[in-house]
């Protein structure tokens, strides 16, 4: 049955909450710890399923899923044999054995970190079917309460994608690691600055990705026209970059369609050349599977073997894709695509590779082109100019999808998030991060113009996002999922190991351009931390000067205030009572209209929350206020409703908190007999529905937002005082507005301007 376009099923059924539970903050600040009942009393939903996008899923879909997947993740790991040999072997091929040794380093950490470490153990540390580094930050946040914001609430353990099931609290190390998590501030400092960290680096990618995969595809074309120089190629490459970034606003879902039958013909192409190259030239490069050939490279060239690492890591890259756009398909989908295509075709590719250098030593700056049978060259430079286009999809993807948690977790600012897909709530698009991405990818192109340069940079940016993800894994090794501690130790001593070796090769080549994804992410970062800095003080001072009980007694009871028909929708992002941006309306507009309903936009750090968990009702304690105060709770990947669906629903949701709620308030006041409390009851929830319904037919729905401005008190010091005063409030006047956000239009909306002295 559907009514007001809500189906039953998606109506909550209402649940009174005990005002005996409490708000459990960050116990590290003292200050926020008393609460009474009039801050925490909410209503709870009840609900009978989860939700996850790797759930009930067919395996038609799951196919689907995967040849799409195979369009938007792999297009970066998949064009690495372009330019990875001239990366290990940047001065030239010393040693013939030397291409044994580079190939036995390329396959293992192939194996090691590709497929085992992110295929088959990264992909499972998701949050509910949602990837990145800041997926798993919301995760140990979720578990040990290691978030800086206060704004944790007991009904969020309710929310069943909150719950992390299955956990044991058997083992000491993952108590003594949740507890110093809980306890420490400094601890929880450092979480956040990692995760900012390692998202500036993921950024960094989406960057770095689109040009050195075009410089190098656009380069081959040498091979055919030595007449052009590197200015030309780099003209070339930039005209494709900005297509590439136009095509963007249609969306994954058709640009992954589009990209896969292209990608498919890339990976079955490299992989014949492969096979025939390995036949032709040498079979006997198999003997790289024997890793004693890497002991053998290391003792031959010691400093150089170790410098050459910042070549080997490139055969990774993109590999943090696999888990960053996993919210766009699910685990399955991409393990499948992993094994059966997109693994077993690049590791052909290098063994064709290295049995070509084997007797062409001299062709090793150009091994993709040179290696390529000259009857299909210029098939094959087509596929690969296409095929490098597509690289930069997978980073581009990801960085929308990291952008998009970031915001919604409070650290980044707002930007406009366009859902392309109605199937798929993680394809995404971000117009403001769009134009940036390609306005530094055009930038990066024009000033590193070749391919050498742009390596260095780009092997910095890798290994520092696999490093930080391993770091963040093995928290959750130990904490959440309570990993045997032997199981830890290897991984640590084997993956781990591995990336901080990579992390020290590349971080030499720093002078050689190495710095620029640095430089990058320390402007990011920072952009990051004064953003959520302020968010936090904001916060923080509205926790300190809510309105209490007592205060909105005297408001609403006083003669001076009038009360016109309409609903108003009075939004906040606090959560914890009521901001003291209502005392500044009241102030300076002493009306009110018949229905106030004090809205709280909060996003949990999980990925998703179901429809039927979304609101949170409450009363204001008062008798015919006609005042309540409604939680809106969203994941980090959820699309915000249109308005006049919220409305809608909100509504709805609103007369179904009437229905339930006030008869369990009359009942606990016990007055009168059971006939006499039941016909009360009935009385207060009609005339409460009639007078929502009259102010809904009279004049309808308006919104009143505060204008909050963030200052630094006269006793700050120079570094609080520059950074509020001069950067958060810079970022607030560039970054979009909470109206635009929510779509509200100007002629229904009142703004209320409000100073907050921090």
């Amino acid at each position: 049955m559907e009514r007001d376009g809500i189906t039953e099923e998606e109506r909550p059924k209402v649940v009174e909450v005990d005002s005996a539970d409490e708000y459990e903050g960050d116990k590290g600040s003292s200050k926020f710890k008393k609460f009474d009942s009039f801050d925490i009393e909410t209503v709870r939903f009840k609900s009978d399923h989860g939700h996850s996008s790797n759930q009930n899923l067919s395996w038609v879909m799951i196919l689907k899923l995967a040849i799409q997947s195979i369009g938007v993740v792999y297009g970066d790991l998949g064009t690495s044999p372009l330019y990875v040999m001239s990366g290990v072997f940047p001065d030239g091929i010393k040693h013939e054995d030397d291409i044994l040794g580079a190939l036995s380093l390329i396959f293992y950490s192939i194996i090691l970190i590709g497929l085992i470490k992110y295929v088959f153990i990264v992909l499972s540390a998701n949050d509910n079917g949602d990837g990145g580094t800041f997926a798993l930050y919301s995760l140990m946040c979720r578990y040990a309460k290691a978030s800086l914001t206060p704004n944790q609430q007991a009904e969020d353990n309710e929310v069943l994608n909150y719950r992390l099931e299955g956990l044991s609290h058997r083992l000491r190390q993952a108590s003594a690691m949740k507890s110093l998590l809980e306890n420490s501030k400094a601890a929880k400092y450092l979480l956040l600055f990692v995760t900012m960290l390692g998202t500036a680096m993921v950024i960094g990618d989406g960057i770095l990705t689109p040009c050195i995969s075009v410089l190098s595809a656009v380069g081959g074309i040498k091979e055919a026209a030595r007449s052009l120089g590197d200015d030309q190629i780099m003209w070339i490459s930039v005209v494709i970059l900005i297509l590439l970034f136009q095509v963007q606003r249609f969306g994954t879902h058709k640009v992954g369609y589009s990209f896969a039958p292209i990608l498919s013909v890339w990976f079955l192409s490299i992989a014949l050349i492969g096979i025939y190259n390995f036949a032709k030239h040498d079979p006997g490069v198999i003997r790289a599977v024997n890793p004693l050939y890497i002991f053998q490279y290391y003792l031959r060239n010691k400093k150089e073997a170790w410098i050459s690492l910042g070549g080997v890591i490139l055969c990774l890259t993109g590999s943090e894709a696999l888990f960053a756009d996993l919210g766009q398909f699910n685990i399955l989908s991409i393990q499948l695509s992993s094994c059966l295509v997109v693994f077993p075709s690049i590791i052909l590719a290098y063994f064709g590779q290295a049995a070509y250098l084997r007797k062409h030593t001299e062709d090793v700056a150009s091994t993709f082109y040179s290696s390529i049978p000259k009857p299909v060259y210029w098939p094959m430079f087509v596929v690969a100019v296409l095929a490098a286009i597509i690289a930069s999809q997978a980073m581009i993807s990801a960085t929308f999808a990291i952008v998009k948690q970031s915001v919604a977790l409070g650290c980044f600012p707002r930007v406009k998030v366009v859902h392309t897909s109605q199937n798929h709530e993680g394809q995404i698009y971000i117009p403001e991060v769009n134009t940036l991405l390609m306005l530094a990818c055009v930038g990066v192109t024009l000033g590193f113009k070749t391919t050498l340069k742009l390596g260095n940079a780009y092997g910095i940016a890798v290994a520092f996002v696999f490093t930080i993800t391993s770091t963040f894994l093995v928290i959750v090794m130990v904490m959440i999922w309570k990993t045997t501690i032997i199981f830890i130790i290897l991984y640590v001593l084997t993956v781990g190991l591995a990336e901080y070796v990579f992390l020290s090769s590349v971080l030499y080549k720093f002078v050689d351009g190495g710095y620029v994804p640095l430089v990058f992410a320390a402007v990011m970062v920072t952009i990051m931390f004064v953003w959520n800095y302020g968010y936090r003080k904001k916060y923080e001072y509205e926790l300190e000067n809510k309105v209490s009980k007592e205060a909105l007694v005297t408001i609403t009871s006083t003669t001076n205030i009038h009360r016109v028909p309409g609903v108003a929708l009075f939004y906040t992002e606090f959560i914890h009572g009521i901001s003291p941006i209502f005392t500044q309306y009241v102030a300076n507009l002493p009306a009110l209209h018949s229905i106030i309903v004090l809205v709280s936009i909060k996003s949990l750090p999980i990925s998703r929350v179901p429809l039927e968990e979304r609101f949170v009702f409450r009363q204001v304690e008062l008798e015919e206020s006609g005042i309540y105060r409604c939680v809106v709770r969203y994941g980090y990947q959820d699309a915000k409703m249109e308005r006049q669906f919220f409305e809608k629903v909100l509504i709805d949701r609103l007369k179904d908190f009437i229905r339930n709620d006030v008869p369990s308030a009359a009942d606990k006041r016990g007055e009168g007999s059971d006939h006499g409390i039941a016909m009360v009851n009935e009385e207060i929830v009609q005339r409460e529905l009639g007078l929502v319904d009259e102010a809904i037919n009279i004049k309808g729905i308006m919104y009143l937002m505060g204008h909050s401005e963030v200052i630094a008190s006269s006793s700050s010091g120079l570094a609080k005082r520059l950074v509020i005063n001069c950067l958060y409030s810079w970022l607030k006047r560039c970054v979009r507005q909470q109206e635009e956000a929510f779509n509200i239009p100007h002629k229904r909306l009142l703004k209320v301007g409000i100073t907050y002295e921090i």
